[in-house]
């Protein structure tokens, strides 16, 4: 009787150590029942964001001041990971890289996204803008919330307008101030229908280079000159290269900042929100600080005795603006005047 009972005990033993186990690896596998709370405090998002400038740079800069103040919003819900200098793709990769969802944000100048859109070209536009305060009421104002819807339907959210700094020349040869000095020259060019056509009102021949090739093309020799903002010229060191710059602030370079739409609508409605505040916060402080930016290091540069720097006269800048009208025809005969007139209105 005694083995029996021993017996049964030995069973229950077995029974009750198999629950447990059972029990351990139920739990330890994540199948523990949680409220949503419990879920949101345990499961961080990570939003990988990719550009191709210098982190030194205003949106290089901008993007880090985004992730730290989405971290911030968030308690550390919410991570995005920067990834610059063209580390995870090219500017001639990223927006198809973030339609398949491979990062899920970017932020590409306006030429890039002229391809997409072609409307866009009106912000390559020369001598679209006055000066920043007319580039700020249009990329926080009714202009570029119109801008940013439209990507929605290329599966694209349109988050922000973000600032770079008003363009000048640059040549290896010798200064750009009368339209003979283009002539015959390659210029480099962003992929933008509208800026090869002012290169061409100019006589110069333009050819496309992605922005993470430019430096390798300058030791080369494959172009002779191109239009870049200050900002770029100092922090990516063109100047060694093309030591003539005329200050001509031109035309614009901006970026449209964008999140995959997919991932976008799959974020929780609060984080949505805080994202959107982040995102507000940031670009504020990005138009304030592109501008300072480029005076600042516009002063470097002039300290450097082997530039040779000119500054457009208002006569000389008067003669640019007609050469280039038959561009604001141009886009007005494609697109309609809609987006310039509201543009210009806000000028006045």
């Amino acid at each position: 009787m005694k083995k029996q009972w021993l017996a049964l005990f030995l069973v229950l033993l077995v029974c009750l150590g198999s629950m447990a186990l059972l029990l351990k690896q139920h739990f330890w596998n994540g199948n523990m029942v949680y409220d949503d709370e419990q879920r949101g405090l345990k499961k961080q998002i990570v939003i990988y964001f990719s550009h191709v400038v210098a982190e030194n740079t205003p949106k290089g800069l901008a993007a880090q001041k985004f992730a730290e103040l989405v971290e911030k919003k968030t308690n550390g819900r919410v991570k995005v990971e920067v990834f610059p200098n063209g580390s995870l793709y090219s500017d001639g990769e990223e927006i198809d890289a973030l339609l398949r969802g491979d990062v899920q944000m970017i932020a590409p100048s306006f030429s890039k996204v002229t391809e997409l859109i072609p409307e866009w070209q009106v912000l390559d536009l020369p001598f679209l803008f006055q000066d920043y305060h007319d580039v700020e009421r249009t990329f926080t104002g009714d202009v570029g919330k119109q801008l940013l819807a439209m990507l929605d339907e290329k599966g694209i959210k349109g988050l922000a307008l973000w600032s770079n700094g008003f363009k000048q020349m640059m040549s290896t040869t010798r200064p750009l101030v009368h339209f003979d000095d283009f002539r015959g020259l390659r210029f480099r060019i962003m992929p933008s229908e509208v800026i090869a056509r002012q290169f061409r009102l100019l006589g110069g021949d333009p050819i496309v280079v992605s922005f993470d090739h430019i430096y390798r093309s300058l030791e080369k020799h494959e172009f002779d000159g191109q239009e870049n903002t200050i900002s770029n010229i100092y922090s990516k060191g063109f100047y060694k290269f093309q030591p003539y710059i005329t200050i001509s602030n031109h035309g614009y370079l901006g970026y449209a900042v964008m999140m995959n739409k997919s991932f976008w609508e799959s974020l929780p409605k609060d984080i949505q929100q805080k994202i959107t505040e982040a995102m507000q916060e940031t670009t504020v402080w990005n138009l304030q600080q592109s501008k300072r930016q480029n005076e600042e290091e516009l002063k470097k540069i002039e300290q450097n005795k082997h530039i040779h720097i000119y500054k457009l006269s208002a006569e000389e800048k008067k003669q640019w603006e007609q050469r280039f009208s038959p561009l604001y025809d141009q886009f007005t005969k494609e697109f309609g005047d809609k987006l310039l007139r509201e543009i210009k209105q806000k000028e006045k």
